[in-house]
């Protein structure tokens, strides 16, 4: 999968991109990302890239030139790449979206600076707006980094097992179940017993009543949308009815 980020500030992504699991995905040719200055795309010799709004009012205002030269550059190469622009205008970035993105072969991320770009790059060349959340940053940049990191989860052979992702938070509506690793002991605090037994379906069992229960006490908005079975809400009753927790949970 490319991804093509069109950003003022190329060199914020350097270090983010080339560690850990995105940096070995791109190592093995499993991401391809490529950062690309908007300002290259200048019509101004002095690369200016803003300008004052019309109407008057505070702040500065992406030029569409520049923008339009952009990606009309990455998509002379491929035109059907997807253009998303990140902005806390758009729409909620969540599991479900960055598993649809992953499907995208291609990428290219506009990442907004000052009071936004000219409305009309994004009525002409933005395919779908998204936002990370409901508070502003001073740029797209982290909300971009934040999208490829989502999104690259889903690609097979990005993990380190490809039911890594199908485990993780918000997968199916719901939190994970808690996690514990040696030692068994640890100042009192013990790991449960049934993920010490070797039984698989006890600890299915197990994994999947606390995934309903940690989700009903922090997250009770996502049961909602949940796909749950006749036996999920069977758990819920019971986690309902005996929502007693000791030190080990």
């Amino acid at each position: 999968m490319r991804f093509d980020i069109l950003t003022l500030f190329p060199r914020m992504f350097s270090s983010p991109l080339e560690e850990s699991i995105l940096g070995k995905a791109a190592e093995k040719g499993l991401i391809q990302v490529q950062t690309i200055n908007i300002r290259d795309f200048s019509l101004d010799k002095h690369q200016v890239v803003d300008d004052t709004p019309y109407g008057g009012g505070q702040g500065m205002v992406m030029k569409v030139e520049p923008i339009a030269r952009a990606i009309e550059s990455v998509k002379s190469k491929n035109p059907s790449a997807w253009t998303v622009y990140l902005t806390p205008q758009g729409n909620p970035f969540n599991q479900d979206l960055a598993r649809r993105l992953s499907t995208q072969p291609h990428l290219i991320l506009l990442c907004g600076r000052y009071e936004g770009v000219d409305e009309r790059a994004r009525k002409l060349f933005i395919d779908e707006e998204i936002s990370i959340g409901d508070y502003v940053l001073t740029g797209g940049e982290l909300a971009a980094m934040v999208l490829i990191d989502a999104v690259s989860r889903f690609i097979p052979g990005v993990l380190g097992s490809d039911r890594s992702a199908e485990e993780d938070s918000f997968f199916d509506s719901l939190l994970e179940y808690p996690q514990y690793t040696r030692p068994s002991d640890f100042r009192g605090s013990c790991v449960p017993e049934v993920l010490l037994s070797g039984n698989h379906s006890a600890i299915s069992l197990w994994r999947r009543k606390e995934a309903l229960r940690r989700t009903s006490l922090r997250r009770p908005d996502l049961l909602a949308k949940a796909n749950l079975s006749e036996e999920d809400r069977g758990l819920l009753k019971e986690i309902r009815k005996n929502d007693s927790k000791s030190d080990c949970q």
